[in-house]
């Protein structure tokens, strides 16, 4: 099991301690064992609808639907004791509705800024790209795990501000998977999040459709994050104490929202279900298991489906990463079994008393793994992380380097690269990289000192290979401290910049971020 130090001391303290606010005296946070569990009903997001046509950029002959989500500050109650809590969302809604798209097939979305000028989070103008005088209601969109052209890609400096809208194209040119999107706003990113700007995009074909999966009512999204709340019921974000620069480095909610709600409840049948679940938490790592011991079992990861299906009894997710599983409910007509996770229960499901039925989990199909020997580099990747003289933590950097500096990262499409990411820190990382797919090679343990004062990688013990349901297609893995984490990366797709980084919110919006940018083999620099 993976729990950061700073998220377990979090875990431990979150309950009990005062949140500092910027320009504020400590207030309490409200105490999540004051609201009574498991009286919502479990909310579905709903489905994103087509407003219109457009002409297919590839073949102008062809139509794609067109999509227009609006992005606006709406109220909403996450449980029947609380008054409506103020959070940002995509069509009024947070997670906002579910995009599903078919391989192959594009589709245009149109996402309109309807946001207020002011964020009602706290805003650390001393963090690049929130310096005073850029607009506090900008937004820029990324879909995450997507395949798409960079320029619909959501680069973080591409925003736009509130009354203007920008019309991204998805080809969709992938396989079947659990995507989502969000926003990817340099600076503030991880409080656009927190507020609520998230949602799931999926994408079907017919190699998945055709193992019988269950579908329908009994194939759930489940969109998880922590948040903390003030006892009125509003989003409750850390601040430090100095009130002009209030940027906290990691966010632990002492509760869990699932699809926008506290402690819901689901009504089940007796039979199999298939559970779409993304973690959308700024920075603490999921452990979900079942209080009845049963086995989550994992049949697709970030970029779809796995080669074998895992039975597992804790299912760890990074923020960022997703997992499809399936869970039986035939022998527990007429019980409550609930889905636990650091922070206690946080879904109960009311199985019903009708007749069970069975389900043979299908074969997925055959998945095979790249040879290491296609690669035709390695680059070497540092993960850093600084602090000031009080030991407090400033600033994280990849390989060393800020945004702003030269892009270093310049693969050529259509090759395949080894990237081995080095751990210095403390803390786990889970790093992503846009537009491309890619395998976990291994992970094994080294001396940071010895790198750090030679240069020389002295490891420390053998390579291990990925856990079985991390063995299949990823787009974020998590690099742990004080081991390598190699993965080999196809660029497949388009040329263009598109961006890596941590997918904890908090390192991304203070450097923990880098463009890379993948060449036509054309330009490929002279040796």
């Amino acid at each position: 099991m993976v729990l950061r130090r700073r998220e377990f001391l979090a875990s431990l303290a979150s309950a009990a301690l005062p949140r500092l606010r910027a320009g504020s005296t400590p207030r309490p946070t409200l105490d999540p064992a004051s609201l009574a569990p498991f009286r919502t009903s479990l909310p579905i997001p709903p489905l994103a609808r087509p407003v219109g046509e457009r002409p297919s950029p590839l073949d102008p002959k062809v139509s794609l639907p067109l999509y227009r989500l609006p992005i606006r500050e709406f109220r909403a109650k996450v449980h029947p004791d609380l008054p409506p809590t103020r959070l940002w969302g995509y069509d009024g809604a947070s997670p906002g509705p579910t995009i599903t798209a078919r391989s192959g097939d594009g589709l245009f979305v149109e996402w309109a800024n309807e946001l207020p000028e002011a964020h009602f989070l706290p805003v650390d103008h001393t963090l690049h790209g929130a310096e005073v005088g850029q607009p506090g209601g900008r937004a820029v969109v990324h879909v995450h795990g997507g395949r798409v052209p960079p320029e619909s890609d959501g680069y973080p400096e591409d925003f736009w501000l509130p009354g203007q809208s920008k019309t991204y194209f998805y080809p969709n040119g992938q396989d079947a998977a659990t995507l989502w999107y969000h926003d990817h706003t340099m600076g503030i990113n991880r409080l656009n999040i927190y507020a609520g700007l998230f949602g799931l995009y999926i994408v079907r074909d017919a190699a998945e459709e055709a193992l019988g999966l269950p579908r329908g009512s009994e194939e759930i999204p489940l969109v998880l994050c922590d948040r903390s709340f003030t006892p009125d019921g509003q989003l409750d974000y850390p601040a430090a104490p100095d009130g002009k620069a209030p940027w906290v480095p990691e966010v632990f909610g002492n509760t869990m929202l699932i699809n926008g709600v506290l402690s819901p409840y689901l009504d089940v049948e007796p039979r199999t279900y298939r559970f779409r679940i993304l973690n959308a938490s700024n920075g603490r790592f999921l452990h979900l298991s079942l209080s009845t011991g049963d086995a989550l079992t994992q049949i697709a990861s970030d970029q779809g489906l796995l080669g074998a299906a895992v039975p597992l009894k804790l299912l760890t997710l990074a923020p960022g990463e997703r997992a499809d599983v399936l869970v039986d409910f035939s022998r527990l007509g007429g019980a409550r079994p609930t889905l636990k996770n650091d922070i206690g229960e946080i879904l109960q499901f009311r199985v019903g008393a009708g007749t069970s039925t069975s389900f043979s989990v299908p074969s997925p199909r055959a998945l095979e793994r790249i040879p290491e020997s296609s690669a035709v580099r390695t680059r070497l990747l540092t993960l850093e992380e600084y602090t000031n003289f009080v030991g407090h933590s400033m600033t994280m950097l990849l390989n060393g380097a800020h945004w702003t500096q030269p892009v270093t990262e310049k693969p050529l499409l259509g090759t395949t690269e080894v990237w081995s990411l080095i751990n210095l820190t403390d803390d786990s990382h889970p790093i992503h990289l846009h537009l491309v797919r890619f395998q976990i090679l291994d992970r094994r343990r080294f001396e940071p000192f010895t790198f750090q004062t030679t240069g020389v990688l002295k490891y420390t013990g053998p390579p291990v290979p990925p856990e079985a349901n991390e063995a299949g297609w990823k787009d974020t893995a998590a690099a742990h401290p004080g081991m390598v984490t190699r993965i080999i990366v196809p660029f497949l797709g388009f040329p263009g910049r598109y961006v890596w980084h941590c997918h904890i919110l908090e390192h991304e919006d203070n450097e923990m971020m880098r463009p890379f940018e993948i060449l036509r083999p054309e330009a490929a620099p002279t040796p």
